[in-house]
């Protein structure tokens, strides 16, 4: 078996079958699709220089790319837009975070029918406002209010969309009840057993919680999101929320596992007391207002995370550019702002920086030029690996192991 397959198979040994088939195919899609679904291989390819390792450490998402920011309703019930996935969260020099957004940039730019030029424009754009965020010393966030251009389109859309108009596009209703769509494309459908778990798991999670009818299950599935995490123990769960039918909430469960960055770093990791641990308190670290519901607890003794359903929609249509390349930039420009203010608002926490090295970090002017560089270099491996993966897709090397 060659280096690719072992590496990605083995990387997804265990995963839900079902799921993991989709994770394959998508990934044969495009090297932006294989670079989503393939963090754990970045990680491993990711060239060992200075530069990278002499940045300040500081508490990364650790699968920063253009896919991964978008809309959420926060635990006040206000809307932000920020990063939104903390799988892989560590401790880590600031710029592995930076070099994968600026790699995705690269490799995306194929996807979003960009000029070389223009890629590397945006590049020039993401490390210049990440550093400015940094000289600011300030962590700031982005709401309706203080949005511009296409994350102002996505705000603008979402103060128009009901909750009964969220509900229909997830559920069905039954009479005056509603039940999940279970159509193979957001959610599949949960064995006795796994239902059963789920509901046992929310009664007794329930109990603790001032009004336990809230968490009332009307209705489970596998949920059906993401790239990286397709195949990962995951489940969408329709509660009873404010009433039925149109006050119901979807609450999104799923497992935690280690970090694939944390094996490639020589940075040292705080010791959590589970993987979920890690994730829920990276996140409430790094968002300026964490999403809704947002715990870590232990399902089937294991360690999952549990928050409100985050709907892959709410992101930013960045294909909706128009060939109008500012557009672009001003996404981009906000994606490394708030990479910034992450690091600046959880600086100090456990061995991470304080806000006078990022400060410090963000007036260098050495390490932008090698950076882009470097993600230069990462996005020609990237296209390398995803050459390989397609000859072994192709050939059913993927089939097999999404049937172990």
């Amino acid at each position: 078996m060659p280096d690719i397959e072992k590496i990605i198979a083995g990387f997804n040994a265990g995963r839900d079958p079902e799921r993991l088939a989709m994770k394959y195919k998508a990934m044969r899609g495009s090297p932006f699709v294989f670079l989503r679904g393939t963090c754990h291989l970045f990680y491993e390819r990711l060239p060992r220089e200075k530069v990278l390792d002499d940045a300040p450490p500081v508490w990364i998402c650790g699968d920063m790319h253009l896919e991964n920011f978008g809309s959420y309703k926060a635990d006040n019930r206000l809307i932000y837009f920020d990063n939104n996935d903390f799988d892989e969260a560590c401790l880590a020099p600031a710029l592995y975070e930076l070099v994968r957004l600026l790699t995705s940039v690269l490799v995306g730019a194929a996807d979003l029918k960009l000029s070389r030029a223009q890629a590397f424009a945006l590049c020039h754009t993401a490390v210049d406002a990440y550093g400015a965020a940094l000289v600011f010393g300030k962590a700031r966030w982005i709401e309706a209010e203080t949005s511009v251009g296409m994350v102002r389109d996505l705000f603008d859309a979402l103060a128009s969309r009901t909750r009964a108009a969220h509900l229909d596009r997830r559920t069905v209703l039954k009479g005056k009840t509603r039940v999940l769509k279970v159509d193979g494309k957001k959610a599949l459908p949960v064995s006795d057993a796994q239902r059963s778990a789920v509901t046992q798991f929310m009664q007794r999670f329930a109990a603790g919680e001032p009004n336990p009818e809230f968490y009332r299950i009307l209705d489970v599935g596998r949920r059906i999101a993401g790239t990286g995490s397709l195949g990962v123990d995951r489940y969408v769960i329709l509660v009873e929320g404010k009433g039925s039918p149109d006050g119901n909430f979807l609450i999104d469960l799923k497992e935690a596992l280690p970090s694939s960055v944390g094996p490639h770093l020589h940075t040292p990791q705080p010791k959590w007391q589970t993987e979920a641990q890690r994730v829920v308190e990276v996140q409430r670290r790094n968002q300026a207002v964490s999403q809704a519901f947002l715990r870590a607890v232990d399902f089937n003794q294991r360690s999952y995370v549990l928050r409100s359903l985050q709907p892959s929609e709410d992101r930013v249509a960045l294909s909706d550019w128009n060939g109008k390349l500012p557009r672009l930039e001003e996404v981009v420009n906000s994606m490394a702002e708030l990479s910034a203010w992450a690091h600046l608002r959880s600086g100090g926490r456990q061995t991470s920086s304080i806000a006078d090295d990022l400060i410090a970090f963000g007036n260098r002017r050495d390490w932008q030029l090698p950076l882009i560089e470097i993600a230069t270099r990462c996005e020609a491996q990237v296209q390398v690996d995803w050459k390989a993966y397609c000859e072994a897709y192709d050939r059913g090397a993927f089939e097999l192991a999404g049937k172990v």
